[in-house]
């Protein structure tokens, strides 16, 4: 598996630095977002680092992901009785992409809650980070 060194997700998806994970496998992990746009806010990541979709390695770290989204996709719907899902991906700093590593954003979403036309956080959402995890998993970080 390829990590780059200077990747926080490199760093995340190794056990380097700390993450609210709420699903893990060999390919890929999923954890909450620390300045989420809606409670239970998730970032599905490959282990290994790949840019973007431009990048070589792209098709299979999609791929290796599949399972992943759905996963958590399954366990935001259910466990935080979301009405939907909203699935964002950037690729280059022109598109909003911060964190120079393949991931994916999944927000649980709500009727009526607002479109989401930036990346403002929800300070409310993140306030309850410990809260959301416990709900998702069934304990604390």
């Amino acid at each position: 598996m390829s990590v780059n060194d200077s990747c926080i997700f490199c760093a995340i998806s190794t056990g380097r630095a700390p993450a609210r994970f709420i699903y893990q496998d060999d390919s890929a992990c999923s954890f909450l977002d620390i300045n989420p746009l809606r409670t239970g806010h998730a970032l599905v990541v490959p282990r290994r680092h790949v840019r973007d979709l431009a990048d070589e390695g792209a098709v299979e770290a999609v791929a290796a992901i599949g399972r992943a989204l759905q996963e958590t996709a399954v366990l935001l719907s259910t466990k935080l009785d979301a009405d939907g899902i909203s699935v964002l991906q950037a690729n280059g700093a022109a598109a909003g992409q911060e964190v120079f590593h393949l991931h994916f954003h999944l927000v649980p979403r709500r009727t009526g809650d607002g479109q989401l036309t930036d990346h403002t956080p929800d300070e409310s959402a993140r306030l309850t980070l410990d809260e959301t995890h416990r709900a998702l998993v069934g304990r604390a970080s």
